[in-house]
């Protein structure tokens, strides 16, 4: 591979400088990287980095990324898990083309390492329960002791080795270990475990293995094995990386991979953890792991979001070795500044009260040309229905106001979004003396929302029609722990839930075009932000929205 042509002014990160010392040095003649999700679970945002990080390093070298299931541990691997991270992967733009592997396909070889291994006296058998391996290994102060089985002859563990395989050694009895050195101050190198017995049927191998490889001894051999030039993980590898290179050097991997550790990616005031995330399901908190109030690669997706966005988002974060938090706020940015420019802008009206114009000729409607997005003039515009009865937010009219407020009261003029002036004449109430219906009477000489004689108004609210606009479900989110007790809860480790994670509103009204909305449409609804139809509870004609985020933002671009 030719030497990557640098521009002088061009900013690298430590990666790419790592990698460009390799290639002049002849190191490597290529680039190739992976991303090697265990699939326990659903990726979450946290992953989009990794991901992202090892393809971008890829094309920008014009190498070669793999994709790779690290399915080496069956009891927790599941089906759904590998066709949720493939559709994240995928949907990301991160294409691995053909290059789907899994480390399943390299059980034979890994296994032929280990008795490599025992052969050159570098592993051995042990027979020290769980809680005694704790015992022997030390602690960050103290050394290890030599584990009674270490000094075993070759055959013998070759034996016992064997007889693990076999399948007559019951779970937990035996585990094979590396021989490395139990003084190490590294404790991952205090004779880890790089093989143990568990009678499990594995998704793809069946019942053809009873012995599965611990995951610091199968990783770097299938980085090997494909070809892996630079291994790019997180920081807490960086105490496993003196064992990935033992593993690769005493296996007699020619041209091995070289692992560099980056800084992982946090969001303040989020779940990411499996474990909890894998309790809200399974407890019914959320519906799923795609769950609009998670930050899940799936659920953001489903919330709305665009990989456009979260691209965008990993790229302002940047590539450090320094572990730092990003506010969900930022996020939130990177999607408002994808669809600015984007979306049509659309009238929803939430929480609908009926608004009658009393002077307005019965029977009669009449076409308003509204702009779908004044940003872009390319989206067009269109039509939209005006007569006699509308609705309006419920909030924007009070019958006695504070100062400042400047939308419906009694005696009060108002814009109705490209429409026309109309002035508050007064409120119907039910017995309970709640509002069900708002009277005005409109100006003519105001259509489009202008002045013929020039007055102002200071309130404009929007409003759809109550002849054709149609019901829908709409769903507001904030999140899902509560932001002043934090996400844990310190005592017992338990997540502080919001108990207003979730508002559904059953019967908003949306302009009539939007019925016919379906999964990723995405729009902005005026004043009230951003939204996508739901790709999970939405029907044919019955869309419901999500709100993907509010038209604030508390973010700044510095």
């Amino acid at each position: 591979m030719a030497e990557k042509e640098l521009n002088p002014t061009e900013s690298r990160n430590f990666i790419e400088n790592e990698i460009d010392k390799d290639l002049k040095e002849g190191v490597y003649d290529h680039v190739q990287t992976r991303f090697p999700p265990e699939p326990n679970g659903f990726l979450h945002i946290g992953h989009a980095k990794s991901i992202l990080l090892n393809y971008g390093i890829a094309q920008e070298y014009g190498g070669k990324f793999n994709m790779r299931f690290d399915d080496t541990n069956p009891t927790k691997e599941r089906s759904e898990f590998m066709d949720s991270i493939i559709r994240d992967v995928n949907w990301l733009g991160a294409d691995y083309e053909d290059r789907l592997f899994y480390a399943s396909d390299y059980f034979d070889q890994m296994y032929e390492c280990a008795v490599k291994l025992i052969k050159k006296g570098k592993a051995y058998v042990s027979e020290l329960t769980a809680e005694e391996m704790r015992e022997y290994r030390g602690s960050l102060t103290e050394p290890g002791k030599d584990d009674p089985n270490r000094d075993r002859s070759v055959e013998d563990n070759l034996r016992m080795f064997e007889e693990m395989k076999s399948g007559s050694v019951a779970d937990g009895a035996m585990t094979l270990r590396a021989r490395i050195d139990m003084s190490s101050p590294n404790i991952n190198m205090r004779d880890p475990i790089i093989y143990r017995v568990a009678h499990m049927t594995h998704a793809r191998t069946g019942d053809k293995w009873c012995i599965y490889p611990m995951y610091d001894f199968a990783h770097p051999i299938e980085d090997a094995i494909e070809g892996i030039t630079h291994s790019l993980c997180t920081l807490e590898f960086e105490d496993h990386r003196p064992l990935y290179d033992w593993v690769v050097k005493e296996c007699e991997f020619a041209a091995p991979p070289r692992q560099i550790e980056f800084a992982k990616m946090y969001l303040t005031n989020v779940v990411t953890g499996k474990r909890y995330i894998k309790k809200l399901v399974e407890d019914g908190v959320v519906d799923g792991w795609d769950d609009p109030r998670l930050v899940t690669i799936a659920a953001l997706r489903r919330r709305g979001y665009t990989p456009e966005s979260i691209r965008k988002f990993v790229e302002l974060l940047g590539i450090s070795k320094a572990n730092s938090s990003a506010e969900m706020a930022m996020l939130e940015y990177c999607i408002r500044e994808d669809l600015k420019p984007s979306a049509k802008r659309m009238m929803a009206v939430l929480n609908p009260v009926k608004l009658i114009i009393d002077n307005y000729p019965e029977g009669e409607t009449e076409d308003v040309v509204i702009e779908n997005n004044k940003e872009n003039p390319e989206l067009g515009s269109r039509k939209v229905t005006f007569g006699k009865e509308l609705f309006i937010e419920a909030e924007d009219f009070m019958e006695e106001p504070p100062k400042k407020y400047f939308r419906m009261f009694p005696g009060n003029e108002v814009r109705l979004m490209n429409a026309y002036y109309v002035t508050c004449t007064g409120c119907d109430k039910d017995e309970n003396g709640n509002i069900t219906c708002v009277h005005a009477t409109y100006d003519p000489a105001t259509k489009g929302g202008d002045s013929a004689d020039g007055r102002k108004v200071k309130g404009t609210i929007h409003w759809v029609s109550a002849a054709d606009s149609k019901e829908v479900e709409v769903r507001l989110y904030e999140n899902l722990t509560d932001e002043e007790k934090g996400v844990y809860n310190e005592e017992d480790g338990s997540l502080n839930l919001n108990p207003n994670s979730i508002t559904v509103l059953k019967n908003a009204r949306v302009e009539k075009e939007l019925a016919e909305a379906k999964y990723p449409d995405r729009f902005q609804f005026v004043r009230n932000g951003f939204f996508c139809v739901d790709s999970k509870d939405s029907k044919d004609g019955a869309p419901v929205f999500n709100r993907i985020v509010s038209l604030k933002s508390s973010f700044k671009l510095s």
